[in-house]
């Protein structure tokens, strides 16, 4: 099978002999999986969790079981799976798994938004239902909105009835992009310039200022939009786009009480290990949406496995508003 090998200073596509099928193992045909900023920083040895090398790339994507062990008893060959967990290295076209790493996904939702499952909308769901208690009407912030995770964040929150204020950075295209979130539901979309504008007030006069700011960048951006969060409200980093640290007033603690918390998908999934109902009731209810029409893959571009060093050398550009999917 081929598969994406991944060593310090290279990686490269190697046909690889499919593993033997033991008695708890299931046999995957991959059929999609996306390029994450997270498998960037897994390549780079910057990212906490990391593979013993050589490994395999990619911690996301949806595959078609073909075969089943004798003691495996929830899945069957036709039923499309995810990763349950990080690191099981999704970039390849056939794999051989215990059943425990994989999650039986429906297989009447698009195949695109079932290889982008797993990480983004998870994390924009985890966010909007673990840290303040949001009603319909109620507004949130966020930065990095055009992000796989901003996008899930504007859309679980239209479905709930959940006003979106979405920060992205000024570009070239941006009227277009302006275009896209609000299509998807946003309710407001500004520059991080916008930000520090005394205009900003206008938007606060049909919306509740916000609860709960979602940050993914860090420095400059993260400090002006916690400004505009409501008195009590939470801050809750999980990305730091930037590479620069989170700074916050010694006013916004004393005379604000602003809570500052920080979210990882992971440690969520290791955390809720024993709580399958908390993990099937949060997919079952994506997956509801997505059936809905209320909940859409990220905008994507498909790339066929050859030509991963390309899709690789998108996915690191600057203002990349698609997400690379490899086809497998």
């Amino acid at each position: 099978f081929n598969a994406l090998f991944l060593c310090v200073s290279l990686i490269r596509l190697k046909d690889l002999e499919v593993a033997k099928l033991g008695d708890s193992d299931v046999h995957i045909k991959m059929l999609a999986a996306p390029i994450n900023p997270a498998d960037i920083n897994m390549i780079q040895g910057t990212y906490p969790i990391l593979s013993p090398l050589p490994a395999v790339g990619g911690n996301e994507g949806v595959g078609e079981v073909l075969e089943v062990g004798r003691r495996v008893t929830a899945l069957k060959p036709g039923d499309w799976v995810i990763p349950a967990d990080t690191g099981l290295g999704t970039w390849r076209t056939r794999g051989v798994f215990p059943e425990e790493t994989l999650l039986k996904v429906p297989s009447d939702i698009p195949v695109l938004c079932a290889a982008t499952l797993s990480v983004n909308p998870c994390t924009a769901f985890r966010m909007l239902a673990d840290f303040e208690s949001l009603a319909p009407g109620d507004s949130i912030i966020q930065n990095a909105a055009n992000s796989g995770v901003g996008q899930a964040v504007i859309q679980i929150a239209r479905a709930s009835g959940i006003k979106t204020v979405n920060v992205v950075r000024d570009r070239p295209d941006l009227p277009k992009l302006v275009e896209r979130l609000m299509a998807l539901g946003a309710d407001h979309v500004i520059t991080e310039e916008m930000l520090r504008k005394p205009e900003m007030k206008d938007i606060f006069k049909s919306i509740p200022r916000p609860r709960l700011a979602l940050n993914c960048v860090g420095g400059k951006s993260t400090t002006e939009m916690l400004r505009h969060l409501q008195p009590k409200g939470t801050m809750v980093t999980y990305g730091g786009m930037a590479k620069q640290p989170v700074m916050v007033p010694v006013s916004a603690f004393i005379f604000r009480d602003v809570r500052l918390r920080g979210f990882w998908m992971t440690q969520w999934r290791k955390d809720h290990a024993q709580d399958q109902e908390s993990l099937a009731g949060m997919m079952d209810a994506l997956c509801q949406l997505i059936r809905r029409g209320q909940l859409t893959a990220p905008a994507c571009t498909e790339v066929p496995l050859q030509d991963y060093r390309a899709a690789l050398e998108a996915s690191m550009k600057p203002f990349v508003s698609s997400k690379q999917i490899l086809l497998l």
